[in-house]
């Protein structure tokens, strides 16, 4: 596919998180799908699958969420397979906290699939407002 229709692939996606409907964003994963997250939070990991990162980061992120995370998308940049996506999130945690976060995003895609995603953000937000996910405490407690 072309860089512009990748760049048109991840808009919609991305202004359907912005109405807080995920379902376009989570259809364009490829099975094979890899998350990455950078820094040196609890969070930061590469997961592979995409079984794995819907159970393993989307469903224990999402599980501190006290309503409909939403994102607003700000500027998107393409070349050939890659689609660069700077985005704002929002969301208020089940502890009352503000997760508003701004992310950078490079995705790959392949065949109008997300292959993957490398994600930069707040990182001293990330451990201000969120719990650790279930596999970091695991991992910390061996």
């Amino acid at each position: 596919m072309s860089a512009a229709e990748n760049k048109r692939l991840m808009q919609t996606a991305f202004e359907a998180l912005g109405r807080g409907d995920s379902r376009p964003y989570l259809d364009l994963l490829d099975d094979d799908f890899t998350f990455t997250i950078t820094g040196q939070t609890p969070w930061s990991r590469t997961i592979a699958g995409k079984a794995a990162v819907r159970r393993e980061l989307f469903g224990p992120l999402f599980a501190q969420f006290a309503d409909q995370y939403t994102a607003q998308l700000v500027n998107l940049i393409a070349e050939g397979d890659t689609v660069v996506v700077e985005h704002r999130g929002c969301v208020t945690t089940k502890g009352g906290k503000l997760y508003n976060n701004e992310y950078c995003l490079v995705c790959r895609l392949e065949n109008g699939k997300l292959k993957s995603v490398k994600e930069y953000a707040d990182s001293l937000l990330v451990d201000r407002v969120l719990d650790p996910p279930p596999w970091a405490q695991a991992e910390g407690s061996a």
